[in-house]
């Protein structure tokens, strides 16, 4: 079911058995953000380039600049999600922006192909926004990068919003910036069994 959430307390996602959740818009939307909030688990990755580009950082000369080392990041997060939805725990959380049609798509067959239901979870944020969203993280997306992520990401959130599901994914949830902000909740229907 496609659903705009209502602006009431964090936002739960019901992802019970394997599942792949996408967090997807454009950059600055506050993926990270919302991702760095959910609680660890047992039984659950999260996956954010942010990890891979601190790692890289780290080890290159000081002040190196990220343009040169950002086809490694992300090479480097692609592998870890395969790696991830092949052999990882029953929920994978994965931080990609995916405003174009055909990452998302691949997103969804590897799930399908590694037995996961796939969950897209969709942060529609006015671009302005995002823009001083990316300030203020100190990772500002060239121009050019940018106004095509904006572009496509409104494309995106209009036909998420008018209820329009995308074939093949089990849930798709649509948040804008406020209610991101108040975090995410993942119910895997296990609760039960960790009293066990």
């Amino acid at each position: 079911m496609t659903s705009a959430v209502a602006p009431v307390g964090p936002v739960s996602l019901t992802v019970p058995g394997r599942t792949l959740v996408l967090v997807a818009g454009v950059p600055g939307a506050g993926k990270t953000t919302l991702l760095a909030g959910v609680a660890p688990r047992p039984g659950q990755a999260v996956l954010d380039s942010q990890v891979y580009r601190d790692v890289l950082a780290r080890l290159l000369p000081p002040g190196a600049p990220y343009r040169h080392y950002r086809p490694l990041v992300h090479l480097m997060h692609r592998l870890a999600i395969v790696w991830a939805a092949l052999l990882g725990p029953a929920t994978v959380l994965i931080h990609l922006p995916a405003t174009g049609a055909v990452l998302r798509a691949a997103v969804m067959v590897l799930a399908a192909v590694t037995g996961r239901a796939a969950h897209l979870v969709w942060l529609d944020v006015d671009p302005a926004d995002a823009l001083r969203g990316q300030a203020e993280r100190g990772r500002v997306v060239r121009t050019a990068s940018f106004a095509r992520h904006a572009w496509r990401g409104a494309r995106v959130a209009r036909r998420l919003r008018s209820g329009d599901r995308p074939w093949g994914w089990a849930d798709v949830v649509v948040l804008d910036r406020p209610t991101a902000r108040r975090g995410l909740i993942l119910d895997t229907g296990a609760a039960v069994d960790e009293h066990k």
